[in-house]
């Protein structure tokens, strides 16, 4: 969905197609954007790089709730670095992910497409198509360095060696990051203990940096450490060499095994052992959170790097000590809880005074939001797309979300709009009405007394699940290859 990138045609250029029609969140439009480079690993042409290009990070915790963080109002949890992030730039009150569990929300932040267009429906569940072109990949072309710092979860890293919990099983499900566009890697395929992460593991699983390597130092304390220590000299390298890069960095905090050190769970003696390890890895996370900011200030790129930090879904466990804050539902739920998460953006050259919006914003605005900041597009890039830039968010133009975001989930679905929320009750055959607005803790269900507006909803979103059905049979794709 990338009608907004079609209004700013300063920054793009019309495609060779232009002119066909194609869906996004359940809205036509006139077509999709230009494409400069070529479909995946074909070839893609490098253009003369333009030194003011902004550096990109994606920061994102795992199974971190919105009430899991100091600013969102916890009182017990200490998070000063997000704090202090949160009072300087973007703070998104609104913040979603695309889906309330770990792989789908994954692929959306590197295609800004829903990934029930592509198969990746659940954790552990598919794995990212090669026709599908990451943000990794977009980026290259712009003469970007790329690296992947902590789990992936959107495809097995090895073929033929036991590893996580699908590794090993031959081609079927492999599609590791260096397949997706990443030049340096530092990759688990999926969860590890986020103390000491290559021991006492659920599933036996490595950190693997590129096809049939791994590491085998530097792995005990804490895990966010862990991935920190790779992230920074990439990051370092990048600039010595005066190259703008993408690092993505997804720590595996506070999923489960939840661990922490004696020196954090020290600061939450005065709560019982699972909070204390549970408070204290993310205590911990966030001082990496604070030593990247701090790295960042050092090497002089700051000021023109977007630093993004979010979770990819809502907390683990009805009982657990995750918050969800005010909402209900958690992880595996559409309900608020399930996937309003904290969201974070720092970028100085463009966010001079710190900010909070309430505008709705997803993982999937990633993709369409640093292509239309870096004034290009992609030939051969999978339509729709389901998010938008967030460029006139940051210039402060935009004062409601343009298109809505549809979510699908198991037998869930929802969409959300601006100020209401439709979403399935009884295994989709009925849709409550919410005015997140008034009722973020969707307590009052508003559909009998608007059913106009319930029902105009709800064929928006069942227009996006047909969308979502035609591109998993394959027709967002090019017909006939590209040759290599």
């Amino acid at each position: 969905m990338i009608s907004s990138l079609l209004s700013r045609r300063a920054f793009l250029k019309k495609a060779a197609i232009g002119g066909a029609a194609f869906l996004a969140g359940g809205i036509l439009h006139d077509g999709p954007v230009g494409m400069a480079a070529a479909p995946k690993r074909r070839g893609m042409e490098q253009p003369a790089l333009d030194a003011a290009r902004p550096n990109i990070i994606l920061c994102m915790a795992d199974d971190l709730g919105w009430g899991d963080v100091g600013y969102n109002g916890h009182p017990v949890l200490k998070t000063p670095c997000l704090d202090e992030m949160s009072q300087s730039g973007l703070r998104f009150d609104r913040w979603y992910a695309a889906a309330p569990v770990c792989s789908p929300t994954r692929g959306s932040c590197l295609t800004g497409r829903h990934p029930y267009r592509y198969g990746i429906f659940s954790a552990n569940v598919g794995s990212m198509p090669k026709e599908e072109i990451t943000l990794a990949e977009a980026l290259k072309t712009q003469g970007y360095v790329t690296g992947h710092f902590g789990k992936w979860h959107l495809g097995t890293l090895t073929r033929d060696v036991k590893d996580a919990r699908r590794g090993g099983s031959g081609d079927e499900n492999y599609s590791p990051p260096w397949d997706n566009g990443f030049d340096v890697c530092f990759s688990t395929e999926c969860q590890v203990p986020t103390w000491d992460p290559m021991v006492n593991q659920v599933f036996p699983s490595r950190y693997w940096t590129g096809p049939g390597t791994w590491a085998s130092d530097n792995l005990e304390g804490d895990d966010s450490r862990v991935i920190m220590d790779r992230a920074i000299p990439f990051i370092r390298q990048a600039a010595a060499d005066r190259k703008p890069f993408l690092a993505v960095i997804w720590f595996h905090t506070p999923h489960e095994p939840v661990r922490a050190g004696a020196e954090y769970r020290k600061r939450y003696a005065d709560q019982d052992k699972p909070h204390q390890h549970y408070y204290g890895c993310i205590t911990a996370m966030d001082e990496q959170v604070g030593r990247l900011r701090k790295e960042l200030r050092a090497l002089g790129i700051a000021e023109n790097t977007l630093l993004w930090f979010s979770s990819d879904n809502g907390p683990e466990h009805k009982t657990g000590p995750g918050s969800a804050g005010p909402f209900r539902g958690r992880k595996r739920d559409l309900l608020e809880g399930g996937v309003r998460v904290p969201g974070l953006l720092e970028w100085p050259a463009k966010i001079k005074a710190p900010r909070t919006t309430a505008v709705p914003a997803c993982t999937s605005d990633y993709f369409p939001t640093v292509l239309e900041i870096l004034g290009f597009s992609l030939k051969g890039q999978p339509q729709p797309l389901d998010g938008i830039s967030l460029l006139p968010l940051m210039e402060g133009t935009m004062t409601e979300r343009p298109h809505p975001i549809a979510f699908e989930s198991g037998n869930q679905s929802a969409l959300i709009d601006n100020r209401y929320k439709v979403i399935s009750v009884n295994g989709g055959e009925t849709f409550a009405l919410y005015d997140i607005v008034e009722d973020s803790g969707e307590t009052k269900d508003l559909a009998a007394a608007q059913p106009e507006l319930r029902d105009r909803m709800v064929k928006t979103l069942k227009q996006w699940q047909a969308s979502c059905k035609d591109s998993l049979a394959g027709k967002d794709y090019p017909r006939s290859p590209v040759p290599d």
